[in-house]
């Protein structure tokens, strides 16, 4: 997969936003390895842009790892300042989780109410809205109303 292009002007905006990033990959002794190339595509896909530091003290080394990761990974480079590696890649689009079972909205549910024994169970239809839920005895718990806070109440 080739590289992704960008003009200078993404490019500085992207060095801009990853001023104040940290390392998420170390590469080490052994170089770029397989579970290395793995964890910086796992970190790119997670994160869009990101730092590599790299633990070699020569600069062939590095360069051609940042042209490795970019080329296989189709990231674009953005900086390699010393021994850090700046990476950019879009982040994908994630896939929803479609369940057709599930609908949005309040939920019927028959319960079973046990009466003295001896007699059959009664069968109740309960609505549950979103902001409740059925507790193992068969009652409706609501969600509990949002705390307000004493000093903003003051104020109002």
């Amino acid at each position: 997969m080739p590289q992704i292009e960008l003009t200078p002007a993404e490019r500085r905006e992207h060095r801009a936003n990853a001023h104040h990033l940290d390392p998420v990959v170390l590469i080490g002794g052994d170089g770029l390895t397989p579970a290395v190339q793995k964890e910086v595509d796992a970190a790119l896909n997670a994160h869009g842009l990101i730092k590599v530091r790299v633990f070699g003290d020569e600069r062939a080394t590095r360069d051609q790892i940042y042209q490795q990761l970019c080329d296989e990974l189709n990231a674009a480079p953005i900086q390699h300042i010393g021994k850090l590696l700046v990476l950019w890649r879009p982040i994908p689009e994630k896939e929803k989780a479609f369940d057709e079972d599930r609908m949005p909205g309040p939920r019927d549910v028959k319960v079973l109410k046990f009466g003295k024994a001896g007699q059959r169970p009664e069968v109740k239809q309960l609505r549950v809205l979103g902001n409740q839920r059925l507790t193992a005895g068969g009652q409706i718990k609501r969600a509990k109303p949002k705390q307000k806070s004493v000093k903003k109440s003051r104020l109002g």
